[in-house]
């Protein structure tokens, strides 16, 4: 019996250190560990999400792109996602687009009904003319 499971240990063990052997490079022979990017809010999306005005409007005088996206998001998206109308009307105010979809294919107006953002949807309406 003993010899039994050695042998069934052994040849699991050989199976596995195969596997784990052609497991090290992905098919354009780029390293595994390449093969995963962390994917983080950048630093003035993070400002709007947590409602820092203060921030944002610094670093918007310090040349921040009110419309360049960070997780398929642009940074009005994410004052709309999280009901902040002060910020939103600093954007706009600073050449922000509401015209821009994320990379999911959604508006501005949708994900602020979506996070039923009655402020944000009042800006909205009334920077579009709605």
């Amino acid at each position: 019996m003993k010899k039994t499971v050695f042998t069934f240990a052994m040849a699991c063990l050989v199976g596995s250190t195969a596997l784990m052997a052609n497991d090290n490079t992905t098919t354009n022979n780029a390293p595994a560990f390449e093969m995963y990017r962390t994917l983080e809010v950048n630093s003035f999306c993070k400002a709007i999400m947590q409602g820092d005005f203060d921030t944002v409007k610094k670093l918007i005088e310090l040349g921040e792109d009110v419309n360049q996206k960070s997780l398929g998001m642009t940074p009005a998206i994410f004052a709309a996602r999280y009901n902040r109308a002060e910020i939103l009307e600093l954007l706009i105010a600073n050449g922000a687009s509401l015209k821009i979809k994320s990379d999911k294919g959604y508006s501005i107006k949708k994900y602020a009904e979506l996070s039923n953002a009655v402020d944000v949807l009042r800006v909205i309406d009334s920077a579009m003319g709605s």
